[in-house]
């Protein structure tokens, strides 16, 4: 059975792009039962740049439990669990830290972007410039095999992946090599934000989030960013690199015009009448906010019931932590057999 290692920083409650990123595709993972899941709520990682403020990853651990739950992860079917619960992480990525140079952490692109989006420059937390190794510790601790993830960490799996070269290598044949699972429709590898920024963040604020109220959501796309150079109804529009086009392409389905915009058949139909002009972007923000609105109204429902009942939650997360700990406990057990540190385990010290 193929091992399913994925995750998410606790900073904040999730967004569209978490949903169509790699969300939703793990729920039809799960649903499959044909993997073995491991979702990782990582609290530790998030403290890589938020160590002055811990209340904040704190209070957003029972927010992205919900957030995970409303979309239809499962206790039963995935195991959940939290990041800094599993200290066997900790010591394997200390192993690691040996077998990655500074220059190649540097040469890291999702790492370079990262740091320049916090504005670190040189004071980078050492925590987060050697994240990339954190994250291979996360991965292999579990064997995971398959990873999903956005566009924007394939970087981080190749350097997982040559982590476990370098130790298989050097030591022993014990670690996995991870292959990404990408989004199935390009489009939702990587949402922009509603400013039009290169991508929906947190940080940044430009977001959608799964827990938004309708009000908000509808505020949220009537003040999307669209094509600068459609400036009346009667001007031909763009709709490459168009954000309000880009959502449309990650979330809209046939039926939904029959549901919502009858006037079009299908997307494309809708795209050339923007294209050549006569279609007003109210009218593709309202379509948009239809579709948003029926997504998003289930997930939000099912959240504000499970919040009802968080020491059930937690009860859960606990008891996910405590299987994850196991399995990792194993495969640190077999990486300090392979490097011969295994000192006092048969005696192995005076062999």
């Amino acid at each position: 059975m193929d091992i399913v290692l994925t995750g998410d920083r606790p900073t904040g409650k999730l967004h569209l792009g978490h949903y169509v990123g790699s969300l939703k595709r793990r729920v039809e993972m799960q649903n499959t039962g044909k993997y073995d899941m491991h979702i990782m709520i990582a609290d530790a990682q998030a403290l890589t740049d938020n160590a002055d403020d811990i209340n904040k990853v704190r209070n957003n651990i029972s927010e992205v439990a919900l957030d995970y739950l409303s979309c239809g992860l499962d206790f039963d079917k995935s195991t959940i669990f939290i990041q800094s619960q599993i200290p066997e992480l900790c010591e394997l990525s200390f192993y690691y830290m040996n077998l990655v140079t500074v220059s190649r952490l540097q040469r890291n692109p999702t790492v370079k972007n990262e740091i320049h989006l916090r504005g670190f420059k040189q004071s980078v937390p050492v925590g987060f410039f050697t994240y990339p190794i954190s994250q291979a510790a996360d991965i292999t601790a579990f064997k995971a095999n398959l990873v999903p993830v956005g566009e924007d960490q394939l970087p981080m799996i190749e350097q997982t992946r040559e982590i476990v070269r370098s130790f298989n290598s050097i030591y022993k044949e014990v670690l996995v090599e991870p292959t990404a699972v990408l989004p199935e429709n390009s489009r939702c590898s990587r949402l922009p934000g509603l400013d039009g920024a290169a991508k929906m963040s947190k940080s940044l604020g430009n977001c959608i989030y799964l827990s938004d109220s309708s009000n908000d959501i509808k505020k949220k796309v009537q003040s999307m960013f669209t094509d600068p150079t459609h400036l009346r109804i009667e001007d031909p529009g763009h709709t490459e690199n168009n954000p309000v086009f880009i959502y449309l392409d990650a979330f809209c389905r046939d039926e939904h015009f029959k549901a919502f915009l009858p006037a079009y058949a299908n997307l494309a139909e809708m795209k050339a009448h923007y294209e050549r002009g006569g279609l007003g972007d109210g009218t593709v923000k309202k379509f948009l906010n239809e579709i948003l609105q029926a997504e998003l109204k289930p997930i939000r429902e099912k959240r504000e019931e499970l919040a009802k009942d968080l020491p059930y939650i937690f009860e859960k997360l606990h008891q996910g932590s405590q299987k994850a700990r196991e399995v990792a406990a194993q495969t640190l057990d077999e990486v300090k057999t392979a490097m011969g540190i295994n000192y006092f385990n048969g005696n192995s010290l005076i062999k």
